[in-house]
């Protein structure tokens, strides 16, 4: 897993490890790897330091990207701020959607799914996010509109698949 970060020369917030990210890689049915551990701690130090950062994390379909972007955003929530995950096809948002609300079921965390085809639901959903009821959103390039008003948004994680054409 290869990370790289670059410093921009914004404020950000300072969020540290929460004792539930712990708690939620501790009972992981399964141990992080070395790479994932080295980029967890990476991205960590980053979030916990103020600065704003762009950071690309790049590593093969399978290899825990996904579960590193559930530990940062579950640090996020508990710091008080909402995070966003941006998946590319409405399919992988609702897979994300509901394998991050199983993994965050105890830990009191408010999820909302976002997508083109959330359509009755949106207005509702609009108004949680703009009133902060909402700590993590996932869904596709519905998440960046200009309808969604964020409340304290301080992650924003793009899960983008390249596509051979």
């Amino acid at each position: 897993m290869i990370t790289s970060g670059e410093d921009l020369k914004e404020e950000g917030y300072k969020i540290g490890v929460c004792k539930e990210a712990k708690e939620l890689v501790k009972n992981l049915p399964y141990e992080l790897t070395t790479a994932q551990k080295r980029a967890l701690n990476e991205m960590a130090k980053d979030m916990a330091s103020g600065k704003v950062m762009n950071r690309l994390v790049q590593g093969d379909v399978g290899s825990g990207k996904t579960i590193l972007a559930v530990i940062l955003l579950l640090m996020c929530a508990k710091a008080g701020y909402q995070g966003v995950l941006m998946a590319p096809t409405e399919v992988l948002a609702a897979q994300h959607y509901e394998s991050f609300t199983e993994l965050l079921e105890s830990y009191d965390i408010k999820i909302a799914l976002l997508t083109g085809s959330t359509r009755q639901r949106k207005r509702e959903t609009y108004q949680k996010i703009k009133d902060g009821e909402v700590d993590i959103v996932i869904g596709t390039h519905a998440v960046i509109q200009d309808k969604v008003e964020y409340n304290k948004l301080a992650l924003v994680i793009t899960d983008e698949q390249h596509r051979l054409e």
